[in-house]
């Protein structure tokens, strides 16, 4: 019935001709949210431009370690045990990615647990945007209570079979993006895709392999990692960025969003600069990084309150070659 009234929508809508070709509705569970968590299954819903389904995929992965919280995704280690690796299915997972807009639930956690495990692989994903279904609710003013993908499901009469099941998942992602998308076409509503850049360079930390015990009893974010802990900056900060001139060492600089070079590396080039790396955005920011200037991320929506000086990746990069040294 969803299909059938999604359909007929489509048809009568004069289509917004600035709209992607192709959508990739994905859903990847992992062994944790962490940046050196693990994919452990992975599924993809393969979308035409008006959001009819073409296919569907769906793999598990062997992380190589413990899979983490198993009561969530219910993915035991003997169950990972024989399946491929990741580097094993890239090539079918980005065949099934190439051309299309990477369409997520909060999309920016599906993207950079894709595009780790592509640099791990020495590799990239072919996907070049992304779109947010939270973001697109947002646009379309849907009255949900919260941001939940349950939430959204059940707005559009979508029922869950099973939660946190890859391929249930993007089912239900899909079929609630479906009508999702053809509102926004009807409505001509700007769909808020954002840039996917692939990390050109990474670096990982060991982790429990599968079989080992890594004490799970309290899982949450981090639970059996080190924490990193940066050196205090030496340097008085000296105010804020100024356009066209030099970074100063002992500048508070926070970064938001996707970066192409991965997150530590480039923090770890700003530290060894003299730079203060900041990890929330306040009124003694000196700059905001990011790639997405438009996006509703709080540190770009506390930069606009403050008027915090932003820079993209690659402006940055530039200001790191040449930072100006503290006073005395």
């Amino acid at each position: 019935m969803l299909e059938d009234r999604t359909t007929a929508a489509s048809s009568a809508t004069a289509w917004p001709a600035a709209y992607p070709q192709g959508y990739a509705v994905v859903d990847v569970e992992t062994t944790g949210l962490a940046r050196d968590d693990r994919i452990i299954s992975a599924a993809v819903y393969r979308l035409d431009a008006r959001g009819e389904v073409e296919d569907h995929w769906y793999t598990l992965v062997n992380p190589e370690r413990d899979p983490g919280p198993v009561w969530i995704h219910g993915l035991t280690s003997e169950m990972l045990e024989g399946a491929p690796l990741f580097r094993d299915i890239a090539a079918e997972f980005a065949a099934r990615l190439d051309g299309r807009v990477l369409v997520a639930h909060n999309a920016v956690f599906d993207w950079q647990m894709i595009a780790r495990e592509y640099a791990r692989a020495k590799s990239e994903a072919p996907v070049r945007q992304r779109l947010c279904t939270i973001a697109l609710s947002k646009e379309l003013g849907l009255p949900l209570p919260n941001h939940k993908l349950e939430s959204l499901a059940a707005h559009f009469g979508v029922v869950q079979r099973r939660a946190h099941h890859a391929l249930d998942d993007a089912r239900v992602l899909a079929e609630a993006f479906r009508p999702s998308l053809a509102a926004a076409a009807a409505g001509g509503v700007r769909l808020p895709l954002h840039e996917c850049r692939p990390l050109t360079e990474w670096s990982d930390r060991p982790a429990p392999r599968i079989g080992q015990q890594a004490g799970y009893g309290g899982y949450r974010q981090g639970t059996w990692r080190p924490s990193r802990k940066r050196p205090a900056c030496p340097y008085p900060n000296p105010g804020r960025y100024e356009e066209g001139k030099r970074l100063k060492q002992g500048m508070r600089v926070a970064f938001s969003g996707d970066t192409s070079v991965e997150r530590e590396l480039l923090e770890d080039r700003a530290t060894e600069a003299g730079l203060h790396v900041a990890t929330s955005l306040s009124r003694l920011t000196s700059l905001l990084v990011t790639n997405d200037p438009d996006s509703g991320t709080s540190k770009v929506v506390k930069a606009r309150q403050y008027g915090t000086p932003v820079v993209d990746e690659a402006a940055f990069g530039q200001l790191l070659a040449d930072v100006e040294p503290a006073d005395g």
